[in-house]
C-alpha cells in the first residue's frame, strides 16, 4: 500500500498522518494538499489519484475546508462552476457566523 510521503506532511499539519488512509480519506488529502501543497505536492496527488476523483473532490468542498482564492483557482483550472451559497459554505473563515 502507498503511504504518504514526508514532503506531503506540511500540507497535512493538523492529522495524524499515519492514521490516514488513503482512499477513505481522501477528501481529506486533495483538499489539503491543494490548499497548501506546492508542485511537488500536487504532481504527487495526481499520481494516487485519478484527475476525475480531484475534480469531484473540488466540485463538492467540504464545508469551511477552502481557502477562498485557491478555490476560486481550481474551480476556474476544472472549468466549474458553484454556487454562490455553495461556495460561501466551503470558503475557511475565521469570522463567526
Amino acid at each position: 500500500m502507498k503511504k504518504i510521503p514526508p514532503y506531503i506532511a506540511s500540507c497535512l499539519w493538523s492529522y495524524d498522518i499515519p492514521k490516514l488512509d488513503l482512499q477513505k480519506d481522501k477528501e481529506i488529502i486533495i483538499a489539503q494538499v491543494l490548499n497548501y501543497g506546492d508542485l511537488k505536492a500536487i504532481k504527487w496527488l495526481y499520481k494516487i489519484y485519478p484527475e476525475q476523483v480531484i475534480k469531484e473532490v473540488v466540485k463538492n468542498p467540504r464545508r469551511g475546508f477552502w481557502l477562498k482564492k485557491v478555490l476560486n483557482f481550481w474551480l476556474a483550472l476544472f472549468n466549474m462552476h458553484l454556487s454562490n451559497k455553495k461556495t460561501a459554505k466551503a470558503i475557511l473563515s475565521i469570522e463567526p457566523q
